[in-house]
């Protein structure tokens, strides 16, 4: 994960137990109002009610949840998904980037 250390978006990871493994610097940045380096928590105790209960969901039935989000004026695109190792569970991991307001859409 090294050579992600310092990537221009938000990525963590969380074991088959919600146990946050690895943050790269961004994801660190970001979450710095919580503590910065998360590593160690449980996802479920950095969320609300709501979030908990989608969790619990995406764990379960193994599915990815993408959305977008707009928070200070920035929007962002959230991209949850599973990670297996060798055909294993192994837990989530979530990607965060920033979208610019003139990025264009095609159709193709």
């Amino acid at each position: 994960m090294k050579k992600l250390e310092k990537a221009p978006f938000a990525l963590t990871f969380a074991d088959k137990n919600c146990r946050i493994e690895w943050m790269n610097e961004k994801a660190k940045s970001v979450f710095s109002k919580y503590g910065n380096d998360l590593t160690g928590k449980n996802l479920k105790d950095c969320h609300n009610a709501l979030s908990k209960e989608k969790i619990d969901d995406m764990y379960s039935k193994k599915t990815i949840n993408a959305y977008t989000i707009e928070k200070n004026g920035i929007k962002k695109l959230i991209y949850q998904f599973p990670v297996y190792d060798e055909n294993e569970f192994a837990g989530y991991g979530e990607l965060s980037l920033e979208i610019p307001d003139d990025m264009p859409h095609f159709k193709r």
